[in-house]
């Protein structure tokens, strides 16, 4: 079926939406029906024949949880509708729109959403065609994601389908789990999928960079304006304008590093150091952290009001552990990978060493994976990698010694003394280690191990 002969209905309590979505569609469909209460649902199916609503997922009668939408979605499938049902949602509430897709609705739009973009999927409710994303059987679950972001596991394909609604976006992404999960991949895979795919994809280990480094890194500098400012340099921010910034390692910067690039995510402008000039910047913000979200809103350790910022969406990563069947699936593509990298015949897996693989815990996650299956591939001797040639990572499995001892007076005194040092320097890690005489990374393990 064409637009053209197309029925449509709207339900959203807010005019400007309805206005909005009346003037773009009246044009372009058969019939379009506009109501902003969802109880008159039930009567507006019985008067009318729709091939497709438009529904909101929160209406301010109620408590904005977008459960009003998933309720009014499920009323329409006890009608027994034959509409297709196209959720309209806020940044926020991606997690819920994917919720949705299970429930029975056919997609969903983020508002503020491009014209053509609602035009074309309502053009896909219309006409019938299945997005690859929704179908319980894809010919391939990774179609679009490059051969390094592969999964079939649940939790993998929420995360496929997530990029592939948030990426043509320009919300801010906030990418959460443990080191070796992948997040740069997520990254580069957004990037890849939005409409700056084309413009600069600049990374920077935020974690990595020292105080006196950070606003010159990411800000830029003028020429002398400190001891090794030999000429004028842009910033990172410049160098990724028009296309995106991806800030790794996140939640290991300091607060007054927050307080910086608050003031530049607030402004959409950077000032180069031993500068007064401001100058603008269009990017598209990624940031990635192996912290969990609880920790983060420590008052101690992060600025909310910079989460606030940094997290219009959240990915959360899954530790391989977690994946199912993804091991064997991402095993058998490195053995693919590094055979032909080191000219060896194409090896598969016994099944003592897929048993093995699928009984480790994976603490370094698809990285240690990685790293195991390069050293097996180059070990090899048979055709085939059995359970003896996957040695997995010492590092990986090793606790650190300072874990193994018991509480002691010795400890209490230590983790008194930590809590005094970072109360005096406001939270400042960098100046606490210093006066601690220990590095910042020994000072991140001992808040671990004392759990603050």
């Amino acid at each position: 079926m064409q637009l053209k002969k197309a029925s449509v209905l709207v339900i959203d309590d807010d005019p400007d939406v309805l206005t909005a979505v009346r003037l773009l569609l009246r044009p372009q469909v058969k019939e379009i029906v506009v109501d902003k209460n969802p109880e008159n649902i039930p009567s507006l199916l019985k008067q009318h024949s729709f091939d497709v609503i438009l529904l909101d997922m929160n209406f301010a009668s109620s408590i904005n949880t977008g459960n009003e939408g998933i309720f009014w979605l499920k009323e329409i499938k006890r009608l027994k509708s034959s509409a297709a049902v196209i959720m309209i949602t806020a940044y926020g509430d991606i997690d819920l729109a994917i919720r949705s897709l299970k429930e029975g609705a056919y997609d969903f739009v983020v508002k503020p959403w491009h014209n053509e973009k609602l035009l074309n999927t309502l053009q896909e409710a219309v006409s019938g065609q299945v997005k690859g994303a929704t179908q319980s059987a894809a010919p391939d679950k990774n179609a679009g994601f490059g051969m390094e972001l592969l999964g079939e596991s649940e939790a993998m394909q929420d995360i496929f389908y997530k990029i592939k609604k948030v990426a043509p976006t320009d919300a801010n992404i906030l990418i959460l789990g443990e080191n070796g999960t992948g997040k740069e991949l997520i990254a580069k895979a957004l990037h890849q999928h939005s409409l700056r795919a084309s413009q600069p994809f600049i990374k920077v280990d935020v974690g990595a960079l020292t105080e006196s480094l950070f606003e010159s890194e990411l800000f830029g500098h003028k020429k002398g304006a400190f001891t090794d400012a030999r000429e004028e340099r842009a910033g990172r921010f410049e160098a990724a304008n028009k296309g995106t910034i991806f800030l790794d390692e996140i939640g290991n910067i300091s607060l007054q590093q927050q307080a910086k690039l608050l003031s530049v995510l607030q402004n959409r402008q950077v000032i180069r150091v031993g500068s007064n000039e401001p100058i603008n910047v269009d990017v598209r913000l990624l940031c990635a952290t192996n912290v969990s979200l609880a920790d983060l809103a420590s008052d101690a350790r992060f600025r909310k009001d910079l989460i606030y910022r940094i997290n219009t969406v959240e990915i959360v990563v899954p530790p391989l552990r977690k994946r199912g069947n993804d091991v064997i699936l991402l095993a058998r593509h490195y053995i693919k990978v590094y055979s032909e990298k080191y000219l060896k015949p194409q090896l598969d897996l016994t099944s003592r060493a897929i048993e093995k693989l699928k009984s480790y815990p994976f603490p370094g996650n698809v990285r240690e994976l990685q790293y195991a299956i390069e050293r097996a591939v180059i070990m090899a001797d048979d055709h085939a990698l059995d359970a003896k040639d996957i040695i997995f990572s010492p590092i990986e499995s090793a606790p650190e010694i300072s874990t193994q001892t018991t509480a002691t007076n010795l400890e209490e005194l230590e983790k008194a003394t930590i809590i005094r040092v970072l109360e005096k320097h406001n939270g400042v890690m960098t100046k606490a280690a210093k006066e601690l005489g220990i590095t910042r990374t020994a000072l991140y393990r001992r808040l671990g191990k004392y759990e603050l």
